[in-house]
């Protein structure tokens, strides 16, 4: 239950992050410290929480804005960036990168409240 509570509090913390400030795209790392300081959980656990919070949260937000313009914008990258013009690669790599970084700032959350 803690793991589940703490998925979506990351995940909604960082849209709110996201939606109401004009702050830098990493500001969320301090929403997935705090999330992970406050829900006590094991490291592992705590990066994983973290992890997909960020990971789905990015994806679907990646998603909600590449549909409408029919993934013009995704694929071009995609054929700048050695991905062979899959959108779907660089929507998961996004997810992947927003992901890691909030593991690992949930991870050094975690570990700071052991002390």
């Amino acid at each position: 239950m803690k793991f589940i509570t703490a998925l979506f509090l990351t995940a909604f913390l960082a849209f709110a992050i996201g939606l109401f400030t004009s702050l830098p795209w990493w500001t969320f790392v301090f929403t997935s410290f705090l999330v992970a300081m406050g829900v006590h959980q094991k490291a592992g656990l705590a990066f994983l929480s973290g992890f997909f919070g960020l990971f789905i949260l990015w994806v679907v937000l990646a998603l909600l804005k590449d549909l409408p313009n029919e993934h013009l914008l995704s694929m071009k990258v995609a054929r700048i960036l050695p991905l062979g013009g899959s959108y779907w690669a660089l929507i998961l790599i996004t997810g992947l990168i927003g992901g890691l970084v909030s593991g690992l700032a949930a991870t050094a959350g975690c570990t700071a409240r052991k002390k």
